[in-house]
């Protein structure tokens, strides 16, 4: 019962010297905005906006968008409704096998982090690791304009987010 206790207790202090995905990519970095996109009522994930001091949002300055997923998604539902989402949105994508090294399958708790380095590249990290870096003329606001863009799928949800 001790052990069980200690370990609870334990649990329950913040980790002290692990410094953050987000600081480590973006230093100054605090969150923006949060919000929970929906699809058909249903919460698909959780969103962090994270910018330079909880800025507003600036597309000239480098950002990092968190996902926290609710719900199960393969790898396919996730690289297809980004891909679609770019071409809606009137984005070039990058082609499909460079999302498939990028995104795996998530289940409820898995997280993603979306962090621009200049206008040209987006480094992505899943539970924490780096899963990869896409590096294409303007991936940032291609990619990104999903969940910040002008368009979004849901005003309300982008508004929330954008703080």
């Amino acid at each position: 019962m001790r052990k069980l206790l200690l370990t609870l207790c334990l649990l329950a202090v913040p980790a002290v010297g692990f410094a953050s995905p987000v600081q480590s990519l973006l230093p100054g970095a605090e969150q923006r905005g949060a919000a929970t996109f929906r699809l058909l009522g249903l919460p698909v994930y959780q969103a962090r906006l994270f910018t330079k001091r909880a800025a507003p949002l600036d597309w000239s300055q480098d950002f990092g968008i968190e996902l926290t997923y609710q719900r199960k998604l393969s790898q396919d539902d996730l690289v297809d409704a980004t891909l679609r989402e770019m071409r809606r949105l009137g984005y070039s994508a990058p082609g499909r096998p460079r999302f498939e090294a990028c995104f795996k399958g998530v289940s409820p708790g898995d997280r993603y982090l979306a962090v621009s380095q200049g206008p040209d590249r987006v480094r992505f990290l899943r539970n924490g690791r780096t899963a990869c870096t896409l590096n294409q003329a303007g991936i940032k606001r291609s990619f990104m304009s999903i969940f910040v863009g002008e368009n979004t799928r849901s005003a309300r949800f982008t508004r929330a987010l954008l703080g």
